[in-house]
């Protein structure tokens, strides 16, 4: 049977794909067998529960891993407390009140999509693998119970090329499904006999199916599933049959990479890789260390080789016979004591894993004598540790899982009618989480030690002319991240102010009568006495 043009095409990228990366898979073999054993499925494949944690023998790694894991989580993307905000890029429709609410909304409705769909767990699973491959994947889609649906793909899965930005651009994934499952995914694909086949003979073993999203850069003009940004091709490999062809308006998957090397390298670097040697020398230094513990525990016997004819017991309780009045007995062997050295060298390495996961930093604890000031200057040398790592999670996690997101929902109408001003502003993201929040605190900490010294000095010059008080409390509230619903409006601003003018000129008025009434009441009786 003749294998279709595009599936042809599709099944040569991704051998091509597959042979760039295979550098890459013993690496993450290594990784996973020591820091992320459940996924430890990459060259080496495993059978359904069946024990992954043979090779290790102690647990730093993978509670450093876990440890970061949860805290990337918690700082970036918690989904109890907003974690960004959504701006115009348009200052001037930013200042319009309506437009400001509109937004808040619909962020609001955002993170409540999140927290009730399968969110929180997929992105925990994605952190994870970032942190020991350097590179994850996570699918985006639009979810008919749960308005979103996210999948985090596993690293053995995706292949990925970038473009001239150093921005992943395509994506082909090889997964498995079950035979009998094939008509049901894809309904209008015309299957062959081959696979029909394999569909009545074994409807329960895989089959190998390829995914590949691309741009697509041959668009005809007219709009439909087939003619978007994004082409979307579904292959069943063994038969090279195109079983659907659609697109996406964007990319629909965010891929992340922790840190790059170099241009040259399109999968990323992890604080696992960094951590490899000393790990790997933690647990053969471990193992060893069991192995003497044991020997001490229960050491050796040195046995007389003549004279014992009963089995050697030893259970608690056993007896064993010897010759009285001789040495012949059963002995232990004696073998030293604990290396001072040894151990010494475990906790160094202990103490590497734990720098490059930052774990003695996260697991910074507030201590009964420690003062409220003291917290905050550790929390911020927190932040500013993990701060490096946000730039690039940030343009390559949060701002397409935004996008994505917000585009899905709006296209779904999840969103209140917007404003017919707003035409076809461009929406920027900003924002908001505990690290976001942290390293904007250098800032705040700045405008607040201004404001301290320009009212020390207010008696000498009136230095406050110079301040923009709208403008100060507008960029107070977008560093702090404060709802628009708890600020009154320009408007209601202005009328405030009109208000106290207007109070103070009727005092003014007021204050100006009285005198003219005390003036007048000294000098009638003046005039009284001049007149008499």
């Amino acid at each position: 049977m003749a294998i279709e043009p595009k599936a042809k095409m599709i099944i040569e990228r991704y051998k091509t794909l597959k042979a760039k990366r295979v550098t890459w898979e013993d690496h993450w073999q290594d990784i996973a067998d020591y820091f992320l054993p459940r996924k430890s499925n990459i060259t080496m494949k495993h059978t359904k529960g069946d024990k992954r944690h043979d090779q290790i023998y102690d647990g730093t790694a993978t509670h450093a891993l876990e440890l970061l894991s949860a805290s990337l989580n918690g700082m970036l993307t918690n989904t109890i407390s907003p974690w960004f905000i959504l701006k115009f890029r348009n200052d001037l429709t930013n200042e319009d009140d309506t437009a400001k609410e509109w937004l808040e909304n619909c962020a609001k409705i955002m993170q409540q999509v999140f927290a009730r769909s399968n969110f929180q767990q997929e992105i925990f699973e994605l952190y994870h693998e970032l942190l020991a491959f350097g590179t994850s994947a996570m699918f985006i889609t639009d979810d008919a119970k749960d308005d979103l649906r996210f999948k985090t793909i596993h690293i053995s899965e995706i292949f990925i090329t970038e473009n001239e930005k150093g921005l992943v651009d395509s994506l082909t994934r090889r997964f498995n499904i079950q035979n009998k499952n094939i008509p049901l995914l894809y309904p209008e694909a015309e299957l062959p006999r081959a696979i029909i086949a394999d569909i009545d003979k074994a409807p329960h073993d895989d089959a190998v199916i390829l995914h590949s999203i691309y741009p697509n850069e041959v668009k005809m003009g007219y709009d439909n599933s087939k003619n978007m940004d994004w082409v979307s091709c579904h292959v069943h490999e063994k038969t090279g049959t195109l079983l659907k062809e659609s697109g996406f308006k964007e990319f629909p998957y965010v891929v992340p990479r922790y840190l790059k090397t170099s241009s040259n390298e399109i999968y990323g670097r992890s604080p696992a890789m960094n951590a490899l040697p000393d790990t790997k020398m933690l647990n053969t230094m471990s193992k060893v260390s069991i192995k003497a513990a044991q020997k001490q525990i229960d050491p050796p016997l040195m046995v007389p080789d003549d004279g014992f004819i009963l089995p050697i017991r030893t259970v608690p309780g056993g007896l064993n016979f010897y010759r009285s009045g001789t040495r012949e007995r059963i002995e232990p062997l004696q073998i030293g004591s604990n290396n001072p050295v040894g151990i010494q060298m475990e906790d160094q390495r202990r103490k590497a894993i734990r720098e490059n996961f930052f774990v003695d930093q996260l697991m910074t604890i507030q201590g009964q004598n420690m003062t409220a000031t003291e917290v905050m200057q550790r929390t911020e040398e927190k932040m500013r540790l993990l701060g490096p790592v946000l730039g690039r999670l940030q343009s390559e996690l949060l701002q397409p899982l935004i996008t994505r997101s917000f585009n899905l929902l709006f296209k779904n109408g999840k969103f209140p009618e917007p404003p017919e001003m707003l035409g076809n502003q461009d929406i920027e993201i900003e924002y908001v989480s505990p690290l976001a929040k942290a390293q904007k605190t250098q800032e705040l900490s700045s405008i607040m030690r201004g404001i301290e010294i320009f009212g020390s000095m207010q008696n000498i010059a009136p230095v406050f002319d110079y301040i923009d008080i709208d403008g100060l409390v507008n960029h107070v509230q977008d560093v702090l991240g404060l709802p628009a619903k708890i600020m009154r409006s320009k408007g209601e601003v202005q009328q405030i102010q009109q208000q106290k003018q207007q109070q103070q000129m009727e005092q003014m008025q007021l204050q100006q009568a009285q005198q003219v009434a005390e003036a007048a009441g000294k000098v009638a009786p003046a005039l009284k006495v001049a007149n008499e």
